[in-house]
């Protein structure tokens, strides 16, 4: 597989994989399988493998830990810091105080079972701590050798620059999709003013993109049930939108997610999708999509299709929102 550049000294494969799903908010998970996803992506060379703490509250880093025995060389790992959940509840605060974030370094590298974690999230933004005391924090963990690049997610460009004239930051994930464009403001663009990777979570929308998933059936323990774009009208709406896409995608002999995937990476050489997935079948499709270019009338049909306004619903519940920023956000 191709690669592209991950910060500035890092090459990683032009698709990562997200490992939450295998632990945690969309139904039940088994993780020999999981092991075996994990093991097929590397043999089909995704090298990029992310994860954070709160997963399944550490499940997640020890599993993909698990994976990594014998294959650490192999792997660029990501994982995170801030979210703070108790076991069994999907309540949660943020912390981003620089005691906080050594302890949670140390306990990811541990659950993790590696010496350096490639790159280092900050998770969500907690506005009471200045941002120039968070990433001071996490360079100090670059500078004695536990993490190797650090980054930031759901920022605001305004909080990416000041971060910036404290520690390079290699990338910045947020959520990006056909179905969420608001990294087309300006963060997208602040990235390459900065030097910055985007690394973008749920590009198939949380599965909804591929059409090929029932929200009306979901697990009691799906997260997706309380999702405002998987519900009522909203979820009606949505579908009139990727049942565009599936046209699209029929007409090319590709599936939904080889379209969405392609899109991203047509558009830009500096984002990095990071697709989720539990089983080896819909990984090789995905992965498939990395040798897919679309032409500009191709992206500009998908991007009308999916313009902003015509999206229904807001991408969190209320309560999941917390420590997101906006695209102009102002820091603390």
């Amino acid at each position: 597989m191709e690669q592209r550049q991950l910060g500035r000294n890092v090459m990683v494969s032009t698709l990562g994989m997200g490992c939450m799903g295998m632990s945690e908010f969309y139904g039940e998970s088994d993780d020999s399988a999981s092991l075996e996803t994990l093991a097929r992506a590397l043999d089909l060379g995704i090298n990029f493998f992310d994860t954070a703490d709160t997963y399944g509250h550490g499940h997640n880093e020890r599993l993909l830990g698990r994976f990594l025995r014998g294959r650490r060389n192999a792997a660029v790992v990501a994982t995170k810091f801030g979210i703070v959940r108790e076991p069994g509840h999907h309540e949660r605060r943020i912390d981003n105080s620089p005691h906080y974030i050594r302890a949670a370094a140390e306990a990811s590298l541990s659950r993790l079972g590696i010496d350096c974690i490639d790159l280092y999230y900050c998770h969500r933004r907690d506005q009471a701590v200045p941002i120039e005391d968070v990433v001071g924090a996490m360079a100090e963990l670059v500078a004695v050798g536990k993490v190797r690049q650090i980054g930031l997610s759901e920022v605001s460009s305004d909080t990416l620059r000041r971060a910036s004239t404290v520690h390079p930051i290699a990338a910045i994930q947020s959520e990006y999709s056909l179905w969420n464009r608001e990294p087309e403001q300006a963060m997208l663009a602040t990235c390459t003013e900065q030097g910055t990777t985007f690394v973008a979570y749920s590009p198939l929308g949380r599965a909804f993109l591929t059409g090929a998933f029932d929200t009306t059936n979901l697990a009691q323990n799906d997260f997706r049930r309380n999702n405002p774009r998987f519900v009522g009208s909203a979820a009606e709406n949505n579908r009139q939108l990727v049942a565009g896409l599936t046209t699209f995608a029929d007409a090319r002999n590709l599936t939904n997610a080889q379209v969405a995937l392609a899109w991203l990476l047509s558009k830009h050489p500096h984002v990095v999708p990071i697709p989720g997935t539990r089983r080896i079948a819909y990984l090789e499709q995905n992965i498939a999509a990395a040798t897919i270019r679309l032409t500009p009338a191709e992206i500009a049909e998908l991007d009308s299709l999916f313009e902003p306004e015509r999206v229904a619903g807001a991408r969190y519940p209320e309560s999941g929102m917390a420590g997101i920023e906006g695209s102009s956000t102002p820091p603390l």
